[in-house]
């Protein structure tokens, strides 16, 4: 197969930019690395859509490996044709491959299968030929055979039709056709299992779409349900129409008593065979393409979350709550490092509650503490009642904001945690992850396996190692955006950026301990087992703050030095002002000399330029700072004093398919279903909202009992 052809038709890019994309695949390049360094050869696609195209490449080199091996095998048995190589080589999908097969797939034994064993194949085409004036019943008589199971003409008439049925079913022609009418036709229908017992499934009890209509988060639920025992799910399609599709293709009409039983066979082979067959295959479909979408919306809500903008420069006071166990308390200073810990007890008595209180005053005087990161998990409401309350009597201004603690114990449990505070009780690694959580999301939530982060939908539900590798590649798009700093990131920061593999940052580590803080990027080469590879795929997304060669504090790649250098020469920047690494006119002064002029002068292109001078204008530029800062608090409402029409500002925690939740600052997050985020129709929350987002928004419902408050932004 042309694969660079096959690509650059679906992904509507230049056959030269596919052929690239492939090489730089193969050659062992990193898609950050493609994405960032690479722009000129692919015309500045983003790592996302690069990472779709190396998918779609792997699914298409698996697919000629199945051509081949299916090639292979049916030429094993000798039945290799030109028509059969042909259709072959036609084969667009995987399904369409596997139909071509099944005729020759070695089956189990089949009513068909036992058929042919009693000798009955040559009536079955006796009776396919439709020839005038056989008699399918007189023909029958010569294949009686008692000893052989075949007793009466109309055991051996029903063998036939079992032989013709399994033939019809084989056919990769009628398979086809009937699929394609059943996409097009049929409807998903659920209904409850038992219907005296009541679920959250409610809805699906007695429900019915089309199959080509239904929504992602529809077919989830359904499947869960049935699952879960509450609902029975089938797939409902018209049947007379398709039997007489393939009664039409087979039926010559020359012989009436051959083709009343050649009908008789092509309803049992599409009611027992091809149905349920494609009924699978169906279900199977639309459940991959709401995992697909399920998994794309994770995805982007994962990657909004990690690149929400630290809060920098801030001793945070982080706390996990907790009831019989108290609630766990870090300080971190303005570097994340740990000052001190305790555990303190603010939903218990009153004498408790206030040792508690007089505890954090006391801890937020001696720390200067800035901020309070409140975990969001089991008695959250409770500790953020009880933060407001210390806020007040505090001798300066305090902020608090809750945060997110899903994977939290993970990560609290884990090696990592273990090697990073050793000297901590499991339960206060929690607290400290979620006081840096608030400092800086992206380098604290790396820790923890995406999966247990929990911003998407029926993530439970789908294929976990898929799952894992969309949410490993977001992870690793978002570090190497940012960039790490190589003296201070954590092993786990660093095994994100490209090219860098568990034992080159364990090295990395190893090293800066032994020999102190990097000076430069080109000391990285001294790190043991990393190689010129992982130095080109690496280096341009590892900052040194501390090297004398600002370009090191820069997304600037080091094969790029001369090209920026020679650059600054041109726009007349003096030794001085070049030491300085302060470059803030460099755009104005290149667009002055002319972006093309400058390019060619210094033999790279223009992406690569503007790059460089994007860089140079804003060195160490965090592009996490240009989204909204995030929404710190200093109260609290309780969800007994939202009321009907009430206007609040909150944050967007998740997008879903059918709608936004917002935290509005009470212990649940409201509901902004799909129809009330704004007026203009929109097919996904995704096109207006994105996790972090700070909106307005009007309190529609509420309900206390049952924990739902019902929002709307329509206002």
């Amino acid at each position: 197969m042309d694969y660079s052809k096959a690509l650059f038709e679906q992904f509507q890019i230049k056959e030269e930019y596919a052929n690239n994309i492939i090489t730089l695949l193969d050659e062992g390049n990193t898609i950050p690395f493609i994405a960032r360094y690479r722009k000129e050869m692919h015309g500045s696609m983003d790592d996302q859509l690069i990472r779709e195209f190396s998918e779609k490449l792997e699914y298409l080199r698996g697919l000629d490996k199945r051509r081949e091996e299916i090639r292979g095998l049916i030429e094993a048995q000798e039945k290799l044709t030109d028509e059969i190589s042909a259709s072959l080589g036609k084969a667009q999908t995987l399904s369409e491959l596997e139909d071509i097969y099944r005729p020759f797939r070695p089956k189990r034994k089949t009513r068909a299968s036992i058929a042919k064993e009693k000798g009955l194949e040559p009536l079955a085409i006796i009776i396919l030929n439709q020839q005038r004036g056989v008699s399918p019943a007189n023909e029958a008589e010569n294949y009686i055979d008692a000893e052989n199971g075949v007793e009466s003409v109309e055991d051996a008439l029903a063998g036939a039709m079992d032989i013709i049925a399994e033939q019809i079913s084989d056919s990769a022609e009628i398979r086809k056709k009937i699929r394609s009418f059943a996409f097009a036709n049929g409807c998903i229908c659920s209904k409850a299992a038992d219907d005296e017992t009541d679920s959250v499934y409610r809805n699906y009890y007695d429900y019915k779409e089309p199959v080509k209509k239904i929504a992602g988060h529809r077919v989830l639920a359904v499947n869960r349900g049935e699952k879960e025992g509450f609902l029975k799910v089938t797939v409902e399609c018209d049947s007379e129409r398709p039997v007489n599709m393939i009664t039409d293709l087979l039926d010559k009409n020359t012989n009436a008593e051959c083709s009343d039983i050649i009908k008789e066979a092509c309803q049992d082979s599409y009611q027992r065979l091809i149905f349920p067959s494609i009924e699978r295959e169906i279900r199977n479909e639309i459940t991959e393409t709401a995992d697909e979408n399920a998994m794309k919306v994770f995805a982007t809500n994962l990657k909004q979350l990690l690149m929400q903008p630290p809060v920098k420069g801030k001793t945070v006071i982080g706390l996990d709550p907790g009831y019989r166990t108290g609630c766990k308390v870090a300080v971190v200073d303005k570097t994340g490092k740990v000052l001190d810990t305790a555990v303190i007890y603010p939903t218990h008595s009153e004498a408790k509650v206030a040792q508690s209180k007089q505890k954090l005053l006391d801890l937020i005087e001696k720390y200067d503490v800035d901020m309070l990161s409140i975990g969001n998990g089991t008695a959250s409401k409770e500790t953020e009642m009880f933060a407001c309350d210390v806020i007040k009597e505090a001798k300066k201004k305090v902020y608090y904001m809750v945060v997110s603690e899903a994977g939290a114990s993970v990560y609290s449990a884990s090696k990592l945690a273990a090697n990073e505070l050793p000297e901590l009780d499991l339960t206060l690694r929690s607290a400290v992850s979620i006081a840096r959580r608030l400092q800086d999301p992206l380098a604290e939530l790396v820790k923890i396996e995406p999966k247990a982060i929990g911003v998407g939908q029926y993530q439970h539900d789908m294929p976990q190692k898929r799952l894992g590798e969309t949410l490993d590649g977001v992870v690793e798009d978002c570090v190497n955006s940012v960039g790490a700093d190589l003296n201070t990131a954590s092993p786990a920061l660093l095994s994100r950026v490209a090219g860098l593999n568990a034992t080159v940052c364990k090295n990395i580590v190893a090293y800066r301990e032994e020999n102190g803080a990097f000076s430069s990027r080109t000391e990285l080469k001294k790190v043991p087992k990393l190689g010129p590879k992982a130095f080109e795929q690496c280096a341009g997304f590892l900052r040194v703050p501390e090297s004398t060669n600002p370009l090191d504090n820069t997304a600037v790649h080091p094969e790029s030095y001369k090209a920026a250098k020679e650059m600054l020469t041109i726009l007349e920047y003096s030794d001085k002002e070049i030491k300085s690494g302060k470059f803030a006119d460099v755009s104005s002064r290149a667009s002055k000399y002319g972006m093309k002029t400058l390019a060619d002068r210094l033999s790279i292109g223009l992406p690569t330029l503007d790059d460089i001078i994007k860089e140079l204008s804003k060195p160490g530029r965090d592009p996490r700072d240009e989204m909204p800062a995030p929404l710190l608090r200093t109260d609290v409402l309780d969800i007994k004093d939202l009321k009907e029409g009430m206007e609040l500002k909150g944050t967007v925690r998740n997008v879903i398919d059918f709608g936004a939740f917002v935290d509005i600052g009470v212990h649940q997050d409201g509901l902004v279903h799909i129809s009330q985020i704004c007026d203009k129709y929109i097919k996904h929350p995704g096109e207006v909202l994105k996790v972090g987002d700070i909106v307005n928004v009007k309190v529609l419902s509420v309900d206390p009992d049952k924990n739902r408050i019902s929002l709307t932004m329509r206002f």
